[in-house]
């Protein structure tokens, strides 16, 4: 727990520098942002400040060592200073922006002495991008997403196999009411801890989304994602269905695909049916636009496949014709037969068609939700690092330092500025704060060789061995298995 003497008012409260709100805090209570308290007059951090460990198993999950686990408290002792970095979670900020940072790290990798420079930056310029797996429209693109009626973001471009969200952004969390801005904080800091968040889209569903979940869509818990597109899907498994049947149509609200018609039904032989589909024909095989989007089959409106469908060509359609229709996902599916007057009629599926049905289920990755925390790292953020700012600007941009939020990579957007982006479920659990003024609390860790750090113009001065840190730190995580160690050799333009 980090521990700051800081002046008591004559009222027996201290005053809270970490963010610009300057919370006046009575003894054993807290901030506003419940980050900080009072104890006896000594300005207290609440939250633990984190180390993240190698461990021998990568594949392990993240645990911590915390009083009150189901494992011993961890004591602190530290066995290998190369296998621990320090995060900074926990860690405190720069506010108000003049001062170091609050903790600037040096430990030894691989023979080469390095700096890990780390803060919690505060965020008003921040938000996450949410990617839904699921064909379900969930609204129109450029639709408002609110939180108990408040616009926290809208529906952006969706992508294969899922719909994607931006929410947050400075003009949310500032530049509307005061109740929009702080609902917005609250979604990003529950979205971003991994915590479930219910979403309104305006002319279109209610969503709970939560990181690593499967998303809820109207009440209903996705289950699939979709394993392709309806044309990319007939290609996938044409040569399973052209012994068994004339026709197969993959209904999908962007690409329904037509075996017969496709190159791959050309190419395995395949005779033309007289099929006729509504819609758009963009290439053989190959339909846009063949009913609106919606909560049906393939992400459409439909319940009813056959809805698609004109009359069959009395040319090349004869009784008896054998066609499969089914959805991008599997999870709907149905067979016809031609009758004399060349009407599909729905009949049982055969058992030589099940396994390639079940075929396509199984190529379906589990539906979940995705969020990745994105934020720009400015001015004073920067300062915390170096007298000179820009310094640290072209560092990253050189690719002599290395960016991190709490030890996960982070990826730095081209052009100016460091905006980066991280996904959640690579950091550890609740390793996000917030301010009320409002803005988002993020972890970001700045790694770089010490000679580089020194000639940049760095705090050299604040610089302390991991050694000496130890004493203060509250928690230590596993590495995410995903995550390769910040401090890696290889990341480095040396």
């Amino acid at each position: 727990m980090i521990r700051q003497k800081v002046d008591i008012e004559a009222n027996g409260k201290i005053r809270c520098d970490a963010c610009p709100v300057l919370c006046y805090i009575k003894d054993g209570r807290s901030g506003a942002c419940d980050r900080y308290a009072n104890d006896g007059g000594v300005l207290v951090r609440l939250d633990a400040f984190t180390i993240i460990e190698k461990k021998r198993d990568q594949g392990e999950q993240v645990v911590s060592f915390l009083p009150g686990d189901d494992i011993p408290e961890w004591d602190g002792t530290l066995i290998n200073p190369e296998s621990s970095f320090v995060t900074a979670i926990g860690s405190g900020t720069t506010y108000p922006d003049y001062k170091p940072a609050p903790f600037i790290v040096s430990q030894t990798c691989d023979d080469v002495d390095m700096v890990t420079v780390v803060t919690e930056g505060i965020f008003s310029y921040c938000g996450a991008k949410v990617k839904i797996d699921t064909d379900r429209h969930i609204g129109p693109e450029r639709s408002l997403v609110r939180v108990e009626g408040e616009p926290v973001g809208h529906v952006t471009t969706g992508e294969y196999g899922s719909q994607m969200l931006s929410l947050g952004g400075v003009n949310h969390l500032t530049g509307g009411s005061k109740k929009e801005g702080r609902l917005t904080c609250e979604a990003l800091l529950n979205l971003c801890n991994r915590e479930p968040v219910a979403l309104q889209i305006d002319d279109g569903v209610e969503l709970v989304v939560q990181a690593g979940e499967a998303p809820i869509v109207n009440g209903i818990k996705e289950s699939l994602m979709r394993v392709g597109c309806g044309s990319a899907t007939i290609g996938m498994f044409a040569k399973q269905w052209e012994p068994h049947v004339d026709e197969v149509v993959v209904v999908d609200d962007h690409i329904t695909g037509v075996l017969s018609e496709h190159q791959a039904g050309k190419l395995l032989g395949m005779q033309p049916t007289g099929i006729k589909v509504k819609g758009r024909k963009s290439t053989p095989g190959r339909y846009f636009q063949v009913a609106e989007p919606g909560m049906g089959w393939g992400g459409t409106d439909i319940d009813d496949p056959l809805t698609i469908l004109d009359d069959f060509k009395p040319a090349d359609a004869r009784p008896g014709l054998r066609m499969l229709m089914v959805s991008t996902t599997g999870e709907q599916y149905a067979f016809y037969q031609l009758d004399e007057n060349l009407k599909p009629v729905e009949v049982e599926l055969p058992e030589a068609l099940k396994p390639s049905v079940e075929r396509v289920a199984e190529n379906c990755e589990p539906s979940l939700c995705s969020v990745l925390f994105m934020g720009g790292a400015g001015g004073s953020l920067r300062a915390g690092v170096t007298e000179n700012p820009v310094g640290l600007t072209r560092s990253v941009r050189h690719c002599l330092t290395h960016v991190s939020c709490g030890g996960a990579p982070a990826y730095v957007y081209p052009g100016g500025g460091i905006t980066v982006m991280v996904d959640v479920m690579q950091l550890p659990k609740n390793a996000f704060g917030y301010v009320p003024t409002p803005a988002l609390v993020a972890p970001i860790e700045f790694t770089l060789r010490q000679s580089d750090y020194v000639a940049m113009g760095g705090h050299a001065d604040h610089i302390n061995p991991i050694e000496s840190i130890i004493g203060q730190v509250d928690r230590a995580v596993s590495v995410d298995a995903r995550n390769t160690w910040p401090t890696q050799k290889q990341r480095f333009h040396w």
